[in-house]
């Protein structure tokens, strides 16, 4: 004989509530990544990675280009921040003018390997100076973000990969060598490039955005554009080249990224500390931050 007991209307209700709540409660981790605001930093993060370049520079002929042992010491500085926060590093190897050349390369674990977010700046500089705006600024603006997402750490969507490019001012020889080594499928993979490529000079009026062009990826310049305005500050859209993103946008690879323009003492001895306003490197960083947080949160 059947039992003719069956739940009351409002055990119904009740257990119907306690299986939402238990959902939402199951779901609340994920939610809370893809929640989270992107973090602000000040002068006083950003800031002690140039003084690090400087001071390499300053014990190594007084520069960090392309085989010389300040270029080597500056990957070592950026590849030890970067082992200490966690993340998985490996140097690429290339030729260049007799000499060899490394790329530094970073992968933050997790994300969707198929979909990768690559943001990138050259680190060395020419013979003739430190190269601390170019581009020490815009290392050390990757640096800290790859920082802050460790600090944080975020459970992107994409896969988030940062790299540091070698002998970029003998002629974009590191990052073209970087994308001619990679496999179709992991070329295949990277969704956008960013590049950073002096974000600090002084005297900005207004930031240089890559967005129009071949090869430009409209929505993240876009982006940029969008964070910048939100703040009352100017920017002017200018296409792919010129820059380490080239060697992307020649290999088919979206790319945007900005600059903050071509200081006085481009390629000079007087491109030390001294050349990088600390305000303007740390607005360009938060702007990196701001909008990477945003595109690494969601696929294609």
């Amino acid at each position: 004989m059947k039992s003719s007991l069956r739940p009351s209307p409002l055990s119904v209700r009740l257990l119907g509530v306690a299986v939402a709540l238990s959902a939402v409660a199951a779901a609340a981790p994920a939610e809370a990544v893809r929640a989270t605001a992107a973090p602000t930093v000040s002068e006083q993060d950003v800031m002690p990675h140039l003084s690090a370049l400087q001071r390499i520079a300053d014990r190594n002929g007084g520069n960090r280009a392309h085989g010389t042992r300040g270029y080597t010491e500056s990957v070592a500085y950026v590849r030890s921040a970067l082992d200490r926060a966690g993340f998985r590093t490996r140097l690429h190897r290339f030729e260049h003018d007799g000499r060899a050349g490394y790329n530094l390369i970073a992968d933050w674990p997790g994300g969707d390997p198929n979909h990768v977010l690559l943001t990138g700046a050259h680190l060395d500089s020419v013979e003739q100076g430190p190269g601390i705006n170019d581009n020490g600024s815009g290392s050390a603006a990757v640096l800290t973000t790859a920082l802050q997402v460790a600090k944080a750490r975020l459970k992107p969507a994409r896969h988030l990969r940062f790299a540091w490019w070698g002998a970029e001012e003998a002629g974009l020889f590191g990052s073209a060598g970087y994308v001619k080594d990679l496999s179709a499928g992991d070329r295949k993979a990277i969704d956008l490039y960013l590049n950073f490529d002096q974000a600090g000079s002084r005297n900005t009026r207004q930031w240089l955005v890559v967005e129009d062009g071949p090869g430009a990826d409209a929505a993240a310049g876009r982006a940029f554009d969008s964070w910048f305005a939100a703040r009352g500050l100017a920017t002017f859209d200018i296409g792919v080249g010129g820059s380490d993103n080239e060697s992307f946008g020649n290999a088919g690879i979206p790319s945007s990224g900005f600059s903050t323009g071509i200081s006085d003492c481009i390629h000079e001895a007087c491109d030390d500390l001294a050349n990088v306003d600390p305000a303007t490197e740390a607005t360009s960083t938060n702007a990196l931050i701001g909008v990477l947080w945003q595109l690494a949160a969601t696929r294609p």
